[in-house]
């Protein structure tokens, strides 16, 4: 309560300074344009290149700008700080040079406020690269005050609801964001190396599709129909796969209208990509080959540390499901010879499964209470029953399975991959019973099988390879963040009231 009081209290004053400000003709929010010619880096790495070569009266002219987060007044001289996009530089602001009247109104001035400053500069006697102020600009008045200096931003729901503060006042976390974009850049340059096509497909869709994903729903006017926010761009990209873009991959954000915790937002970032005449197996090859080179390329290391857990991204082990539930339960899916064994050994472990659960359902809860928490290091677990994957490719030899896997690191799946299923007969009799599931689960949900998607299915779809992933979870790991919410810029927030 008095941090609120001091802010108001702290508004107040800086509103009555640019008021005098606005009086004298001196408005800041009128100036324009300020010509920058070096950021707080490039002008130290200047003067660092050329100090030994400068001879008596030559000098390192700069033009900088940003916002002043520091100030110590010193009678005729002053310093203070200020910080830009890249770095911070101090400056020594003097009455002999910027003029008496300059002087008297940068003692004025706030931290916070955006300036620019024109100089030449030089070193302390402590050896700190300064720029000597020749010419000072108030740019822009801040009305209200950063956080206090040794306290500073700290409170995580304040930082994520103003992220703007906290990156001002918190340096590491625009690392995290600028190593974001590094990734996706990164990831779009070796897809592209790869023949791969960056498209984009609706995000929204005229009808709420099978998915376990509660969707977000909106009413569009001039239709006079509901439509729905994507919960993933699968099917388009694999109608463009029919139509013969036989490389597609799109970076999208998914809505889904689900929980949050440190895991999930309501709306995140994807990758899927699509590849015809590959399977699963090459998605696997892919999902290897690309991590290494991420963690080398942002890491500087194939081995990385995440969460206290050091993660060895240059070697990934290989299980089936049914060998996985083996090697953590001991329970062996071979040798159940009905559903009613797989519920039985379900029963005997305490893992609550349905009355009428069949053994991949079992399979499958069984890999969610043992197996799971215990893949550390990069782990693909494949070939999964059919009963969970209605997009994936049956086994020819065993078609109670699919070509699936999932990839696990830390405990957490990462992301998703299909030898995808081009049988329309297949896939029209898989959508069906998914919705109709649906619908007994969720009476009121407006679910429909997406039969235009089986329509391109007759017209033929090569054997494909499919992936997808999320890229939040991705940058959590590459950044040893604990949240989803400190690797999103404007994570989703309840409204203060």
């Amino acid at each position: 309560m008095d941090n609120q009081i001091n802010s108001t209290n702290e508004f107040a004053v800086r509103r009555e300074k640019l008021a005098g400000l606005k009086a004298a003709g001196c408005d800041p929010f009128t100036v324009t344009k300020y010509d920058v010619t070096h950021t707080a880096p490039a002008a130290k790495a200047e003067f660092d290149a050329r100090e030994a070569a400068l001879g008596e009266g030559e000098a390192i002219n700069v033009r900088v700008a940003g916002r002043m987060v520091g100030k110590r007044i010193m009678g005729k001289a002053s310093f203070a700080g200020l910080l830009d996009g890249e770095g911070k530089i101090q400056l020594y602001v003097s009455r002999d040079g910027v003029g008496e009247e300059a002087y008297a109104g940068f003692k004025k001035w706030d931290v916070g406020d955006i300036i620019g400053v024109e100089g030449f500069l030089f070193r302390t006697r402590t050896g700190e690269i300064s720029v000597h102020a020749t010419s000072i600009t108030l740019l822009a008045k801040a009305l209200l005050p950063l956080p206090e200096k040794f306290h500073g931003l700290t409170n995580l729901e304040q930082r994520y609801r103003q992220r703007y503060v906290d990156l001002i006042v918190n340096p590491e976390v625009k690392d995290t964001f600028v190593k974001r974009s590094k990734i996706l850049s990164l990831i779009r340059n070796y897809l592209d190396s790869k023949g791969f096509l960056e498209v984009d497909t609706p995000i929204l869709l005229p009808l709420e599709i099978g998915a376990n994903a509660r969707p977000f729903v909106t009413h569009h006017n001039t239709l006079d129909i509901d439509m729905y926010l994507r919960v993933e761009t699968e099917l388009y990209l694999k109608r463009l796969i029919v139509g013969g873009m036989h490389k597609v991959y799109e970076v999208g954000r998914i809505f889904r209208n689900e929980g949050m915790d440190t895991k999930h937002n309501p709306e995140f970032t994807s990758i899927e990509l699509y590849q015809a005449f590959t399977d699963y197996y090459g998605m696997m090859d892919l999902v290897e080959e690309l991590y290494k080179m991420l963690a080398t390329e942002v890491c500087g290391s194939t081995t990385i540390t995440y969460q206290g857990n050091e993660i060895d991204m240059a070697h990934w082990e290989r299980l089936t499901m049914v060998e996985a539930v083996k090697k953590y339960s001991g329970v062996d899916y071979n040798e159940w010879t009905s559903d009613e064994d797989a519920r039985a050994d379900a029963k005997r472990l305490h893992v609550e499964v349905p009355e009428n659960a069949t053994r991949g359902t079992v399979l499958v809860e069984l890999f969610d209470a043992f197996v799971e928490d215990k893949l550390i290091q990069p782990t693909f677990i494949y070939d999964y029953p059919v009963e969970n994957s209605p997009l994936a490719k049956r086994k020819p030899e065993n078609p109670l399975f699919t070509e699936r896997f999932e990839y696990f690191i830390n405990c957490t799946e990462f992301g998703n991959a299909f030898s995808e299923l081009n049988d329309p007969i297949d896939q029209k009799e898989r959508f069906e019973r998914q919705v109709e599931a649906k619908r007994k689960e969720e009476p009121n949900c407006n679910a429909e099988v997406d039969y235009d998607y089986v329509t391109a299915l007759e017209y033929g779809l090569p054997p494909t390879g499919g992936l997808g992933f999320g890229v939040d979870r991705l940058v959590m790991l590459l950044t040893d963040s604990a949240s989803i919410r400190d690797v999103l810029l404007f994570p989703t927030m309840k409204p203060e009231v």
